[in-house]
């Protein structure tokens, strides 16, 4: 892996500060999140509308998922090279980035998600993180308690929230990623991992980062009305204005999942 800096992701984080080396629970936002992988044995990358809820679903059908940075003429070449039905556009009435797509296909074998955010995330990260796991909230629990039962104590897991684009190409945060990410982080904590006291509120200096701390504390807060917090948010409200008001139900599927979406060779199979 290039030394943070050495690579022009790096330049909004060149302050070592910003790698959160101390801990073992890490979050941040977006590509520039690559800092916080510095030595990191896992990368969780979280995208709840869609591109992590669509790999949950298709995985829970027995599929394998290819993810792919971009959905153009070289996605086409990928896919046929794969032996691999190419999801399309929404609108497109056949595969697309849509749960709902994905649950109701008649057959689902394998499929190459194009996405510019969580799968453009996964297919970078795998170039230089151990492993890579992509949740969302349907398997937020299960993926937290994999963790749990295979990686070390001391492992570095690296969690990051993919968020949206504004039309420039700038980073959009989007709150249904960062309460995804609580909900992983959250139930790390709840098994114990890294001497996290939920009671007294604290955390070893190893432990988990004040970001990855205050994820956690806005998934707490939005869990009571999850549904509502989704079908709310600027993401969700653009998918049910669009139509899409599934893909958001589909999205909410707490703990619905007993999936665990791990990236090896370049595909997400089910654990």
């Amino acid at each position: 892996m290039n030394a943070p800096g050495s690579n022009p992701r790096h330049t909004r984080t060149a302050n070592a500060a910003h790698w959160q080396l101390p801990y073992t629970v890490r979050f941040e936002w977006g590509p520039d999140a690559a800092a916080i992988t510095s030595g990191a044995d896992l990368a969780v990358v979280v995208d709840v509308l869609s591109f992590t809820t669509c790999v949950s679903v298709a995985l829970d059908r027995g599929a394998e998922v290819f993810p792919y940075a971009w959905k153009d003429t070289s996605a086409e070449d990928f896919a046929a090279h794969h032996g691999a039905q190419l999801a399309g556009p929404r609108d497109g009435g056949g595969l697309s980035l849509s749960p709902a797509s994905l649950r109701a296909a008649d057959s689902l074998d394998r499929v190459v998600l194009p996405s510019p955010n969580g799968s453009a995330l996964c297919h970078e990260l795998a170039g230089h993180v151990p492993l890579v796991a992509a949740v969302s909230l349907r398997n937020a629990a299960a993926t937290a308690d994999w963790v749990a039962a295979n990686l070390p104590e001391d492992a570095v897991i690296a969690v990051i929230a993919a968020g949206e684009r504004w039309h420039d190409g700038t980073l959009r945060p989007a709150v249904e990623d960062q309460i995804g990410a609580g909900a992983f982080i959250a139930g790390l904590a709840a098994t114990g991992r890294g001497g996290y006291d939920a009671d007294e509120g604290r955390d070893g200096r190893h432990g988990y980062s004040p970001e990855a701390v205050a994820a956690m504390a806005v998934y707490e807060a939005a869990e009571p009305r999850l549904r509502e917090m989704l079908h709310g948010c600027a993401s969700g409200r653009e998918l049910t204005g669009a139509g899409y008001a599934e893909d958001v139900d589909i999205a909410a599927e707490l703990d619905d999942s007993d999936t665990v979406a791990i990236l090896a060779d370049g595909v997400f199979r089910r654990r």
